[in-house]
């Protein structure tokens, strides 16, 4: 039997790309899918450069929704977290990547497992793919990507990186 695939958004795959974890996408799940909306949105800049990652993470596959009309049920949601939701549901999706907090609460609503970048960042940890998450979260904060307090402290805790 198949494994089921994991679906990863536009955020968290630049996000692990700043950090040059792409591979642990790899290591933690395997069969990672994204859709064409979200290759093309992952593309918009730093094309060559981003085209090249992506030629390099064969484990990153681009996949194309059956019913492309499918994504008109999350209407508040931009062309490519509705992709990511529809590609999901389409295939019973085992895990959706996605940070946007409004894309996350339309995932859980339709019965679809969650989890944002940190979390992928924490999973890595506890498995000893990376040694550190705060010097991550540093970096992912300098690059754009809000975190609240609350939760780098929440985060360090569960990683064992408070002292």
């Amino acid at each position: 039997m198949p494994t089921k695939p994991v679906i990863i958004n536009n955020s968290p795959l630049v996000f692990l790309w700043i950090l040059n974890l792409l591979p642990l996408l790899r290591e933690l799940y395997t069969d990672v899918w994204i859709p064409e909306e979200v290759q093309e949105e992952f593309l918009g800049t730093d094309t060559i450069v981003r085209r090249s990652s992506l030629n390099g993470a064969p484990w990153i596959r681009t996949v194309s929704l059956t019913n492309p009309q499918s994504t008109s049920v999350y209407g508040g949601l931009d062309r490519g977290e509705a992709s990511v939701l529809a590609l999901a549901k389409e295939h019973n999706a085992h895990l959706v990547i996605i940070d946007e907090k409004k894309a996350r609460e339309e995932a859980k609503q339709i019965g679809l497992p969650v989890k944002g970048t940190v979390g992928v960042l924490l999973e890595a940890k506890k498995k000893g793919l990376i040694d550190a998450i705060k010097p991550l979260l540093e970096t992912l904060r300098d690059n754009g990507m809000y975190l609240k307090q609350s939760l780098i402290d929440k985060v360090l805790q569960l990683a064992g990186e408070t002292y």
